[in-house]
């Protein structure tokens, strides 16, 4: 692997830091890596506590081992997408967790893609520079953005598009991209641009929100699979969580933060059973206690510093019964 200066703005640290509440002899998983950003403010608090670092990104987990170098006997790195989470952390109770998993003490997950993915060109991730179509998290998974752009169907892509992307226009951008692709394959980010910004209006081509991102925050969703599971991860945190224990989750896309509510209300409204039903019989109990009922969005100096985390939406929930994951589970 080339030398990766691996750098990300970590965005709403100070609120997520302080909603985790870090104990210095807890257990704690950050389940997003990155640029180590919330990583190092959770090791900086610990004294006989552990931290497990997950990213699916080898270039995050070499560039973090040197950055959390003064930390390395705090901290477990796993390079694994945070679906495996029960799966990695049964094995890690041969190794590191002898007398059995104890819980976890706080998950963080900073959702999205990193400041390094973006702004490094030949990652693939931006329309402001050329570079060869990829978008992967993980550069050694088969699915890669000149794949979805060249071999979905048309319906697919409008799909995908509308769904992930939220863009009105995907009608006219899946044509456009169809019709591209039938010439010659479209093999760079600034082909792909240039092919989805003639697909807009003339006076809509020029405005201060480039026309393609939209699209490439959609087709990136797809080829990462990033919505997929995520409800799952998040109910498998819960599990892994003893009592006291706080999740806290930052998301930048509507639909991720809509998993996120819903998932979190699951665990908290209690009784499942119809409203007419006399008694009980469900037998469901709240495990889950809101810590913030409305998002935590970003302040003005952050936005100020950062354009990035306009979008971001933090929310967090403190486990209130007993530990539910036993080693071995999956």
């Amino acid at each position: 692997m080339a030398e990766t200066n691996f750098s990300h703005y970590s965005v709403l640290l100070s609120e997520s830091i302080s909603l985790l509440n870090v104990k210095k002899d807890g257990l704690y998983a950050d389940l997003t890596l990155g640029g180590g950003g919330h990583s190092l403010e959770i090791l900086k608090k610990l004294d006989g506590g552990k931290l497990i670092a997950f990213d699916r990104d080898p270039d995050a987990i070499a560039a973090s081992k040197k950055r959390l170098a003064a930390f390395e006997d705090k901290i477990i790195y796993v390079n694994d997408n945070y679906k495996n989470i029960k799966k990695r952390v049964s094995e890690l109770c041969g190794t590191e967790f002898k007398g059995g998993f104890p819980g976890f003490d706080g998950v963080i997950m900073d959702l999205g893609v990193s400041s390094y993915q973006l702004d490094t060109p030949e990652r693939g991730f931006s329309y402001h520079t050329d570079a060869p179509l990829d978008m992967r998290m993980n550069r050694e998974d088969p699915l890669d953005a000149k794949t979805v752009v060249n071999t979905y169907p048309k319906e697919k892509l409008r799909k995908i598009i509308s769904e992930y992307g939220e863009e009105k226009l995907a009608d006219r951008i899946a044509a456009a991209i169809a019709a591209r692709r039938e010439i010659s394959p479209i093999n760079t980010t600034l082909e792909l641009a240039e092919t989805i910004k003639s697909a807009f209006p003339p006076k809509m081509r020029f405005s201060d929100k480039h026309p393609a991102r939209r699209t490439f925050q959609a087709i990136r969703i797809e080829v990462n699979d990033e919505l997929g599971g995520l409800g799952d991860t998040v109910r498998d945190c819960v599990d892994m969580l003893k009592k006291g224990g706080v999740i806290a989750v930052i998301s930048f896309h509507s639909l991720e933060d809509r998993i996120i509510k819903e998932t979190f209300r699951k665990f908290t409204d209690g009784c499942t059973c119809p409203p007419d039903f006399p008694v009980c019989t469900c037998g469901f109990v709240p495990s889950l206690r809101l810590l913030t009922k409305k998002p935590i969005v970003a302040d003005s100096d952050e936005l100020d510093e950062n354009s990035r985390s306009r979008s971001a939406k933090l929310r967090a929930a403190e486990k209130i019964t007993d530990l539910a994951f036993f080693p071995g589970e999956s």
